[in-house]
């Protein structure tokens, strides 16, 4: 990733480690940045992000979104991880592991003297116990949510047949089939390692009192405010130099601005483009980090219910909807237009794949052949809350409301709190609904096997356009089980022809992601995935 106002940028391909190198084939292009001050780090300091919205739960096997899972990010710690500022995995929890040469068995072996943040030792059975109550039906805690949804948005429900306890360190785990992507998915959120004593003390609401192993501890929560957490002293890895760290909510991007430029908060989350000029004018003292996002902003068609049911009216609404002005109007410069339903950043982007070319006269067209000369009336759900790929979606929905006018279809607008809005088209309950997703790992699979597999559809669903083509389904789990990367690479782009064509969605855009901040915050790393780990900040005098 990059920051303008350093001069010259970093880049390059990485790989995963040899142990997982022949199955993995995560590689990621990106560009890592780091702010670091002149001056000795320093102890101390309570740093204030502003962000805009609040977590839904602090649970990481839970939620999968955005605002949860920062806070997540600081609080817990995972196997295997993420190299700050790549999608390269390094140690994490897990010292070293290996694998078997059909790529069916993991054996971990853990760091020792880790402890969990209320005392107890991180061993062999917290860490089948994190990853088993999303698993098994009759584990203890796996009722204490309504749904794993990335355990099963990831295929892990089928994928893993069984763990052991090799020894106190020391955990194994055997799979149904080789696994691609793997490794790679052991570093997510849901992946996290939890203290057992913890869930056990409070059940289900384990997520409103979280406790892990990561460099700052949970403190406290006051809902659509302010979480507080405080510097883990004993964390196993780089220990953090801040004392607290203050993830303070404020949804109205007007006033999340003014906080930022009245210097109430250190670090501002999702500025609109408009936002960041504004700050660079008025405080010419901050800084601003920016990078190409890993993600995509897209509107999903709920392809049960009519007339999205009809691939033509599909087809009719993306050639209607004018991406470019929206690009232009309200990303500002900050994106560009979607074609794919993944970046063209990440290896396995089908370049063949053509947009569909804005027309009123063809889209209009497309609906007399679909049955719908003069239009027809539905309804839009917008996001309630800026997202690192959709600065605006009220702003979004209103123009493409605006667009889709001029084809005779009438469009209402509907949103909700952001968890309600979740639940909402998790469930199915709209016609047309924008939403988006941040990578996590830097695999093909991340996007389109979690958003448009037909294994992914059963409510509460990861692919809210409930999109069931079984070729593409079956593409799909195919690249999954493939070693060779250019094979794994072959198959995505098969999948997106296909995809590009039932037209699913109306991909929207893929945005750069920025990140204002005041001169005294250093050492600050953007990632490719949008984590917000915050170890290796400190604030200046």
């Amino acid at each position: 990733m990059n920051r303008r106002h350093l001069g010259k940028v970093l880049g390059g391909h990485f790989g995963l480690l040899l142990a997982a190198s022949v199955l993995a084939g995560t590689n990621a292009t990106f560009i890592p940045s780091v702010a670091f001050g002149a001056e000795t780090p320093r102890e101390g300091g309570v740093l204030i992000y502003g962000r805009g919205g609040d977590s839904v739960s602090l649970d990481p096997a839970k939620e999968t979104d955005g605002e949860s899972l920062n806070v997540c990010d600081n609080i817990f710690d995972t196997l295997v991880q993420f190299k700050l500022g790549t999608t390269e995995i390094e140690p994490g929890l897990a010292e070293s592991w290996s694998v078997t040469p059909d790529g069916t068995s993991y054996t971990f072996k853990l760091r020792p003297n880790v402890k969990f943040h209320d005392g107890t030792p991180l061993d062999a059975d917290a860490v089948i116990f994190s990853l088993m109550r999303q698993h098994d039906a009759k584990h203890e805690a796996y009722g204490y949510a309504k749904a794993w949804n990335y355990w099963n948005d990831m295929g892990m429900n089928t994928l893993v047949k069984a763990m052991t306890k090799v020894d106190a360190n020391t955990v194994k785990i055997e799979l149904a089939r080789p696994e691609a992507p793997f490794l790679a998915n052991m570093a997510m959120q849901f992946a996290s390692i939890v203290s057992p004593t913890a869930v056990r003390k409070f059940k289900e609401d384990f997520a409103k009192n979280p406790v892990g192993t990561g460099p700052f501890k949970f403190v406290s929560w006051t809902k659509g405010e302010r979480i507080v957490l405080d510097a883990n002293k004993e964390f196993w890895g780089q220990k953090p130099k801040l004392a607290r760290v203050i993830f303070r909510s404020i949804p109205d991007s007007s006033a999340r601005l003014n906080a930022f430029l009245a210097k109430e908060i250190h670090m501002m989350n999702q500025p609109t483009p408009d936002q960041v000029a504004t700050i660079k004018q008025r405080r010419p003292d901050a800084s601003v980090m920016d990078a190409p996002g890993m993600n995509v902003a897209y509107l999903a068609f709920n392809v049960q219910k009519k007339p999205f049911d009809n691939a033509k009216v599909r087809q009719a609404l993306n050639t209607a909807v004018n991406k470019d002005a929206i690009i232009k109007g309200i990303y500002s410069g900050m994106g560009m237009a979607a074609v794919n339903p993944i970046p063209p950043s990440l290896w396995g982007y089908n370049t063949s794949v053509k947009q569909y070319a804005y027309s009123i006269e063809r889209s209009k067209q497309l609906l007399k052949e679909a049955g719908f000369p003069n239009g027809f009336k539905t309804t839009l759900y917008y996001m309630p809350v800026s997202r690192p790929y959709m600065p605006d979606g009220k702003k979004v929905a209103e123009a493409i409301q605006a667009d889709l006018k001029k084809i005779g279809v009438e469009v209402s607008l509907s949103t909700y709190e952001w968890g309600t809005y979740l639940d909402k088209t998790k469930n199915g309950e709209h016609e047309m609904a924008l939403l988006g997703w941040s990578g996590d790992n830097g695999d093909p699979d991340n996007f389109l096997h979690v958003l448009l597999s037909g294994e992914n559809t059963k409510p509460p669903a990861a692919n809210i356009a409930f999109y069931n083509n079984t070729r593409v389904t079956d593409i799909l789990r195919q690249a999954k089980t493939v070693s060779e990367q250019s094979k794994r690479a072959s198959l995505y782009q098969e999948a997106q022809t296909i995809i590009h064509k039932d037209a699913p969605w109306i991909p929207i855009a893929h945005s750069r992601v920025a990140m204002p901040m005041d001169k005294r915050v250093n050492g600050y790393v953007m990632t490719p995935n949008e984590t917000r780990r915050f170890n290796t900040v400190w604030l200046a005098k």
